[in-house]
């Protein structure tokens, strides 16, 4: 096809993708907003935060792929008009979610209780101790939110999620500067003031998500078609087919990244808060973008649930080129302000120079995370999840992680060494997950 004629495509999507794309880069402003005001408190203070984020980030994945299980099999639901297992599938979701968001936050609590043998700096892990248990406590109002979310992206409404995620990202940030540096009179609490301000913030967009779910009509009605027996065994047991191969595809990525986060650990103080910054800055352009992941998802298994396969292919590539387009334009403006940047979170002249040069690479990294991304999420769309779970395996065990420790450590190339590892991981998942995506989507159209 034509640019021309993937016009028509890309306008579907960004309508889809816009609100999410919000959403996304909300749900990152959170953890910007807490470096950034945290990080003029000192490195020590950034690098806790950062050490905490790291172990933080793998349960919050998990419980994001666990819930975002759900938005393929209500999406296709939806694609065919089929309002009662739509029903029947949100139902099932929340039993499942509510399980699951207990047993999380109980080994996220048990985890953290074994900080102190990772190999921090103690200055570091006392920074990351107060923040760590409080966020922690968040994690039931959070998957709560998703789980609500990833239904209401399952049958094509992404409107609502955005303007609660503006909201309570508002809250964060004023609650941040009221606790961490204590001002209208209440207590400086520093880094742990950070850690209570989302905490409040969560338990208000989960609270809200709620309320809208119940009041709302384009939401009740599906309520109100929720079956006399609500838990169906052999639903459940099709859903959890899809959220743990889903929530084991982003722990395999994203406890890589805290690998890498724990390697650069243990360089320095130095390093870790610079990593943090470049890691920020790859967090938010790459949430960004998953705006464009949630639409391939959301438009390729719409358009398969109704029969159209060829326009679920296209939905899919058009998701790609958007989403490369987006990540090229922040490559240019991080290279250009590479010096600049660091100056936002720390004045400390040890931690700069660093994250300079780890935001160069972050510039080209992310045009391969941006390729594996849209395409991984198309092929959440057409319900393929096995084999991108072994493909991920493959992209950050196998290649990621060792070559991080060998640029890293082995070469001497330091943190600069770590990230260029985390670069050529991407790669492979890239080109793993779009050719497969191609391939499969070829084969169901020639079966038309």
């Amino acid at each position: 096809m034509t640019f021309q004629e993937y016009i028509p495509f890309y306008k579907r999507n960004l309508k889809v993708a816009f609100p999410v794309m919000i959403t996304q880069a909300g749900q990152v402003l959170v953890q910007l907003a807490d470096n950034i005001m945290v990080g003029h408190l000192g490195a020590a203070e950034l690098a806790g935060v950062s050490f905490a984020n790291a172990i933080i980030m793998i349960g919050l994945v998990f419980a994001i792929g666990f819930t975002q299980g759900v938005t393929p099999v209500i999406g296709q639901h939806f694609g065919k008009g089929d309002g009662r297992a739509v029903a029947s599938a949100l139902c099932n979701s929340a039993v499942l979610n509510a399980i699951m968001a207990v047993t999380l936050t109980g080994i996220m609590l048990a985890v953290g209780a074994f900080m102190d043998r990772m190999g921090q700096n103690p200055e570091v892990l006392t920074h990351a101790r107060d923040y760590y248990f409080i966020i922690v406590a968040g994690f039931i109002p959070m998957i709560a939110f998703f789980n609500i979310r990833f239904f209401s992206e399952g049958i094509g409404n992404t409107r609502n999620e955005m303007w609660i995620t503006i909201g309570t990202n508002l809250l964060n940030i004023f609650l941040n500067w009221v606790l961490i540096y204590g001002n209208l009179g209440a207590p400086r609490l520093g880094v742990a003031g950070a850690a209570w301000a989302t905490l409040i913030s969560r338990i208000a967009g989960a609270i809200t998500f709620l309320i809208i779910l119940f009041r709302v009509e384009e939401y009740r009605k599906f309520v109100r078609l929720t079956p006399r027996k609500p838990i169906h065994l052999s639903e459940i047991y099709r859903q959890l087919k899809m959220s743990i191969p889903v929530s084991l595809q982003n722990l395999l990525e994203v406890t890589a990244f805290s690998f890498a986060a724990i390697m650069v650990g243990w360089m320095g103080k130095y390093e870790l808060a610079a990593h943090q910054i470049a890691q920020n800055l790859s967090s938010l352009s790459f949430m960004i973008t998953t705006g464009i992941g949630s639409a391939a998802t959301i438009r390729v298994s719409h358009q398969f649930g109704a029969g159209h396969r060829r326009d679920a292919f296209h939905a899919g590539i058009a998701a790609v080129h958007m989403a490369v387009a987006i990540m090229v334009f922040f490559g240019i403006l991080f290279i250009s302000l590479h010096r600049l940047i660091p100056y936002m979170y720390t004045d400390d002249t040890a931690v700069i120079p660093i994250a300079g040069k780890l935001i160069i690479i972050l510039s080209l990294y992310q045009i391969f995370d941006a390729i594996q991304l849209a395409s991984r999420s198309s092929l959440l769309g057409l319900k393929d999840i096995n084999i991108p779970t072994v493909f991920s395996a493959i992209s950050y065990y196998a290649i990621c992680l060792p070559c991080a420790y060998l640029l890293g450590f082995t070469l001497g190339l330091g943190p600069e060494g770590v990230w260029i590892g985390l670069l050529l991981g991407l790669a492979a998942a890239a080109l793993m997950f779009c050719t497969r995506f191609i391939r499969i989507s070829r084969r169901l159209i020639a079966t038309e």
